[in-house]
């Protein structure tokens, strides 16, 4: 391991013998630690430890343990013939007491009283009759010593050395720091350093995203073996952008490159840069890439790239001297100007690539654009078993299953269900993860916890029975839409209910069949609404919302209209230039978008009415799932499908849980209580 990290190194070092002093220690950096920074003493350090010294000296003389008094209390002492010895100083006269002062103090203050006293008075109180009267009444007299050099240290030169201390420490240093530095480096950037003894993510923590784990595989062997892409005159790119959907594992792939290449790695986030002072972020830009050229060959890591790579132009917030767009020209300039450096790789991650200056975003300066999209069943499927090897899971936890159940879940999500499941088997005493604590975690995580303990109106619980029972329906009917996975009544977040599909593959193209069906599966809780309960609710607020826009693209962009054409309606997402400054405009007629109207209510209606029309056909069968989901409240596909071909359920309901639950914590009074409290069928 050692000789291919050093190989490299030594290939450089030869062909550049001429290389600064200060990159040469650059590159040895990356033979292991980086070296502890010596720090030079100077006169000043020296005069501040020794006054230090002195002062911490005089503050140990005077945590001597001594009684203040007061003049009238001294004088009582000396006419009762209480003190021994007195030591006169200049405002101040210090002194101790003989044993009958000492027996007189201890009476009056108990244990505590010192044997020694200290007492301010006025040299005019005091002269050459009073001490010699004083003489006579056997005290022996003391004069203190002139200490001059001690007042005058305490006076004058402990304030000045500590003034010229806090000058240099506070201003000295930090004038250093080039442009914005004098006050605290503001100007030095604030990136961190990981070295490969700080890294604990590699590629194999990394799954779902094998294209991306490629190309950066091919910039870390670049900077491990770069003569090898030299040889034939190839230039390895300058900048590598990361762009996906928020949780899709961009910093997650960036942690992993620092921990497989062996180069110093510079982390530093889009918005550590812009400060309130004007200037810095252009000097924190500097300082970065100056630190990053003296350790070369190495990688910065700009996370959240957008915070300071927006447009320039009309639309760009502050005008032409906007301290974002200096600090972006200054990465323009340092990634591809007059001082070009190989050696230094720049990757950035973004979810925004769409308001990405051009000039960053052009070869030369981001030269990839790896996309890093939502993962796919098989990319899922990695990501949770890299996940669940961090936890217990059960013989029966089927993740390929829990896979296809999450459809359109970054990697992030998938995390946060392993990890909302085994929280949730711990808080349930289980010896491992089972696969129902999979599937709660899931449903959590997409739409929140289950409210179970809410109380609902008998009528209100009837009404989302029947308008489940219809999306149950019509989902099961329907050969083009999803298998069904499983429906419930119990409210989840702001959802009374929900039926949950589980799609047997991914889908990246939609047909116009599978978009009707998912029209029909919309209104069949409404209509079955319409039917069995005479009324309508307010509760088909989501499905018609969903409807409309499925509905829209279909004729706006997926061209699915007949009288329309082929032709898109909607906005242009891959516009080159996007003005901020003015709201988007309509590109059509007053006659076209009346058309446009008509078709999307023309495409609703028919599968409102497709969809009333299914379920007129099998209402006993709509019925049944209804009463089933009222006395069970939750149904699987396999007992909806027992449903419909004309069984019934047989399992606990929620209240014989209860019940068994409240008989095991309380055995003695489980007799006197029915455990078969069973709801009437609804």
């Amino acid at each position: 391991m050692h000789q291919t990290t050093k190989r490299p190194i030594a290939n450089m070092m030869d062909n550049q013998d001429e290389k600064p002093s200060s990159e040469r220690r650059g590159l040895q950096n990356r033979l292991g630690k980086p070296p502890v920074p010596r720090y030079r003493r100077g006169p000043l350090s020296y005069l501040i430890v020794a006054v230090a010294i002195v002062t911490l000296m005089m503050m140990v003389q005077q945590w001597k343990k001594v009684d203040s008094i007061s003049w009238s209390e001294f004088t009582d002492c000396i006419s009762k013939n209480q003190i021994k010895t007195i030591t006169v100083k200049d405002m101040a006269i210090d002194g101790e007491f003989n044993d009958q002062g000492i027996a007189a103090r201890r009476e009056q203050k108990g244990d505590s009283a010192s044997s020694s006293f200290s007492v301010d008075y006025n040299p005019d109180w005091i002269g050459e009759q009073y001490l010699k009267d004083l003489e006579n009444k056997g005290i022996e007299v003391n004069f203190a010593k002139q200490r001059i050099w001690v007042y005058l240290l305490i006076q004058w030169v402990l304030p000045f050395a500590l003034m010229i201390g806090f000058i240099y420490f506070i201003f000295a240093r930090n004038f250093r720091s080039g442009a914005g530095g004098m006050l605290m480096s503001f100007g030095r950037s604030r990136h961190r350093l990981h070295g490969k003894d700080k890294a604990n993510v590699t590629f194999s923590d990394v799954a779902g995203v094998d294209e991306a784990k490629e190309e950066v595989a091919e910039i870390i062997e670049f900077l491990k073996n770069p003569r090898r892409f030299q040889r034939l005159g190839g230039r390895i790119p300058r900048g590598v952008l990361l762009v996906g959907p928020p949780g899709c594992g961009k910093t997650l792939l960036a942690k992993a490159i620092a921990g497989q290449a062996d180069v110093p790695f510079f982390s530093i986030s889009g918005s550590d840069f812009v400060e309130m002072f004007v200037g810095v972020g252009a000097s924190r830009v500097r300082d970065l890439f100056k630190q990053a050229k003296d350790n070369s060959p190495c990688i910065i890591f700009l996370d959240e790239v957008d915070a300071i790579g927006r447009k320039r132009g009309p639309g760009f917030v502050g005008g032409g001297h906007d301290e974002r767009e200096q600090t972006l020209n200054a990465i323009l300039v340092e990634m591809d100007g007059f001082d070009t450096n190989d050696q230094v790789i720049v990757v950035a991650a973004t979810n925004r690539a769409d308001i990405l200056d051009h000039a960053l975003t052009r070869p030369g300066r981001f030269d990839r654009q790896v996309f890093i999209p939502l993962p796919d069943l098989k990319g899922r499927v990695e990501i949770l078993r890299v996940h669940a090897k961090k936890v217990k899971l059960g013989p029966n936890a089927n993740l390929e299953r829990l896979a296809r159940g999450t459809p359109m879940f970054s990697g992030a999500d998938l995390a946060a269900i392993i990890n909302e499941a085994a929280l949730a088997a711990t808080m349930a005493n289980k010896d491992s993860i089972e696969t129902a604590d999979l599937e709660e975690a899931r449903d959590k995580v997409r739409w929140g916890r289950a409210k179970k303990s809410r109380v609902i109106d008998e009528k209100e619980k009837e009404i989302t029975a029947y308008h489940e029972a219809g999306h149950t329906l019509v989902q099961s009917l329907l050969k083009d839409a999803d298998p069904l996975h499983k429906v419930s009544i119990i409210p989840r977040g702001p959802m009374g209910g929900a039926t949950f599909a589980l799609p047997e593959k991914d889908r990246t193209i939609f047909t116009k069949r599978y978009c009707m069906a998912l029209l029909q599966v919309c209104f069949g809780g409404r209509v079955a609404e319409e039917i069995f309960c005479d009324d309508i609710s307010s509760g088909a607020q989501s499905d018609i919302l969903q409807a409309t826009s499925i509905a829209k693209q279909m004729v706006l962009t997926w061209g699915m209209s007949e009288l329309l054409g082929p032709i898109s309606y909607g906005p242009d997402l891959g516009a080159k230039e996007i003005v901020y400054a003015f709201p988007a405009e309509r590109e059509y007629s007053e006659k076209t978008a009346e058309t446009i109207d008509a078709e999307i209510k023309r495409l609703t209606d028919e599968a409102h009415a497709k969809a009333k029309e299914l379920i007129e056909a099998n209402k006993e069968r709509l019925q049944n799932i209804a009463k089933a989901l009222l006395k069970y409240e939750t149904l699987d596909a396999d007992e909806v499908k027992l449903i419909l071909e004309g069984g019934f359920p047989d399992k606990p309901t929620v209240a014989d849980l209860l019940a068994a639950e409240q008989a095991k914590s309380a055995p003695s009074s489980a007799e006197s209580k029915s455990p078969q409290g069973k709801p009437p069928d609804g």
